[in-house]
């Protein structure tokens, strides 16, 4: 590790990338996020690596697409509106199974809206939104260390299984600054996988990468395929936080930035005799059901806390199965919530300190 540095976020990720081995960028501007792109124009020239301005969101996630299929490396970063003009390429690069890395900066919405912070692309991201049965593994930090850790084993995470790695973050940990370490440089490979287009050259094959199989049957082998590496990330990869859970009798859960704001709640509500503890997932898919399993045994009832409508709600519920009340606070189109009231709705809920 080296010595901490203060960083913007969307600057910090696109360095964590870089010293990831991450080849290329392709990607077009749009706010909160336009420091990433900025960061990546200036610094992959100095160390002999691309970047590209695609001519738009549909150009980028398809210059993704190619750069994926060689074995290389690659990421693009977004906000919400952009992102969602790539989902088509999303499913074709799902179906392709081929690996490449995607950051959301989320911003309020829906439709243009603004470019505060939201989290309302959770089921975007978590429930495919391209066409077809399709899944990325989906990774949610808090802090802006925190991004920078995972955005290597995104890539790690991206090789092993061939896949779409996405990062949620919103804008506010995009523009916030935050004393960062960064990991060692990662070797970058000199070969291409043997799966990759790269010419067949000095090998006894060559491949070809598509998307599409004409016939139901075969088309239906490639989904059973993409659902059998599915099963297996989500036994192997969950990842997840608790923070005072082990005598806790109120579970709080969040993502993102609202949880690392959860974590004052968790604190101010202890103070006045609430034993309150948090549950933070870390990848939202797959999302980590079990421990809310394990935990519905020892608390009351859970408060979900999001920056959207409840939509990782619907998975909380899930895993709790009915077993205890799942209560919900948010607010909307880029309104952060701060920890007093979110700590008064608690309070609300179960008529004070218990």
């Amino acid at each position: 590790m080296s010595e901490k540095i203060l960083m913007k976020g969307a600057e910090a990720l696109a360095e964590s990338a870089i010293r990831a081995g991450c080849m290329a960028f392709f990607g077009y501007p749009i706010t909160p996020q336009n420091e990433t792109p900025e960061y990546f124009s200036r610094r992959m020239p100095q160390v002999g690596r691309v970047f590209l301005q695609a001519e738009s969101e549909v150009a980028a996630i398809n210059m993704v697409y190619g750069a994926a299929c060689t074995g290389t490396r690659v990421i693009t970063t977004s906000s919400s509106p952009g992102i969602s003009l790539m989902q088509e390429g999303f499913s074709y690069i799902a179906n392709s199974n081929v690996p490449c890395v995607v950051v959301n900066v989320m911003r309020g919405g829906p439709g243009l809206g603004d470019i505060a912070p939201a989290q309302g692309d959770y089921n975007q991201a978590t429930k495919g939104g391209g066409n077809g049965d399709y899944h990325s593994i989906v990774i949610a930090p808090h802090t802006v260390q925190e991004a920078v850790d995972l955005m290597f084993d995104a890539f790690e995470l991206a090789d092993k299984y061939r896949i779409m790695v996405v990062m949620l973050v919103d804008g506010l940990m995009g523009q916030m600054m935050e004393p960062v370490e960064f990991r060692e440089w990662v070797d970058v490979k000199k070969e291409a996988p043997d799966w990759a287009t790269v010419g067949q050259g000095n090998r006894d094959h060559r491949n070809i990468i598509t998307s599409l199989e004409i016939l139901a049957e075969g088309l239906e082998k490639m989904n059973i395929a993409l659902q059998k590496k599915y099963s297996e990330i989500n036994q192997n990869e969950k990842r997840y936080e608790e923070y005072k859970m082990d005598d806790a009798e109120y579970g709080l859960t969040a993502f993102g930035t609202v949880a690392r704001i959860s974590k004052t709640v968790v604190d101010m509500a202890r103070n006045k005799g609430i034993k309150l503890g948090l549950i933070r997932p870390v990848t939202v898919w797959p999302f980590p059901n079990e421990i809310y399993e394990k935990r519905r045994e020892q608390v009351k009832s859970f408060f979900d806390v999001e920056m959207n409508e409840g939509q990782m709600l619907i998975d909380v519920r899930l895993a709790v199965e009915g077993k205890r009340p799942v209560f919900y606070y948010g607010r909307l189109g880029g309104v952060v919530p701060t920890a007093e009231e979110i700590l008064g709705e608690i309070e609300k809920k179960i008529g004070g300190a218990k």
